[in-house]
């Protein structure tokens, strides 16, 4: 719920500068937030939940018409069996309990990754929210789940190479824009801002197409903990960039 304050924040943001229309997060240290709280590891994603909430309808006030969360790495099926059946059951109870609050905020929700290997019961109510809310326009909430950079565009690569075989174009055909019609993620405009939360500076196997000149904000701060005012923190910063896309944009 919006306050007069919070109301006033945003207003101010606004009129500082430009509001990224695509912001993409990498949700990391929800088990440091959690041993440093000296509890188990699941208590972080819990409350990481927590910050999804309240940074997705941060976004749709401010403005946002893109919001892209790395939920579940491909790479994190290696993980304890323990905590990816957690992280599982988490899920499954998200969406149980936000389609609603989605659906009632106008906001669309979409999933990209490989969703086969994902337990049946969670592939089931996420394509019931994923289809409930496909007519939202405010902003589209994308959750990246059992996701891969790199197997995005092995798939996109394969696709067009069976498109080839069936005669629909020659290989000379492929160009940057038919080869982003094949990503997972075409519906996708690049991002602007990425945020990467618990202080690592790499991009983790994460929208390696999309993100070739996005602008990147890295901060101490656990995820569990990176709520409204620290959202606004890294629209700040990027308000304050120049952003050229390899253009000189002034003299020097």
């Amino acid at each position: 719920m919006r306050t007069d304050d919070d109301a006033a924040l945003q207003d101010a943001l606004k009129r500082r500068g430009e509001i990224p229309s695509h912001i993409a997060a990498i949700m990391d240290g929800n088990g440091r937030w959690a041993r440093e709280q000296g509890k188990r590891r699941v208590a972080g994603h819990r409350a990481g939940v927590d910050s999804v909430r309240e940074v997705a309808e941060a976004c749709a006030q401010l403005g946002v018409k893109y919001l892209t969360l790395y939920t579940f790495s491909h790479e994190n099926w290696d993980r304890p069996s323990k905590e990816v059946r957690a992280l599982m059951r988490l899920l499954l109870h998200s969406i149980r309990h936000e389609k609603r609050t989605l659906d009632k905020n106008n906001i669309r929700l979409c999933a990209v990754g490989d969703l086969s290997r994902m337990p049946d019961e969670v592939q089931r109510r996420l394509q019931e929210a994923i289809d409930e809310t496909r007519d939202n326009d405010r902003m589209t909430l994308t959750i990246a789940v059992s996701y891969s950079g790199r197997l995005e565009i092995v798939r996109a690569a394969r696709k067009l190479a069976e498109r080839v075989r069936a005669g629909d174009f020659e290989p000379g055909d492929i160009d940057e824009a038919l080869f982003e019609s094949a990503l997972m993620t075409s519906y996708l405009p690049d991002p602007d801002l990425l945020i990467r939360t618990g202080g690592e500076f790499r991009i983790s196997n994460f929208l390696l197409w999309r993100l070739a000149y996005a602008e990147l904000y890295v901060t101490d701060c656990y995820w569990p903990a990176f709520r409204q005012q620290a959202l606004y923190e890294a629209i700040r910063d990027y308000q304050d960039r120049e952003r050229r896309f390899g253009r000189i944009l002034t003299d020097d």
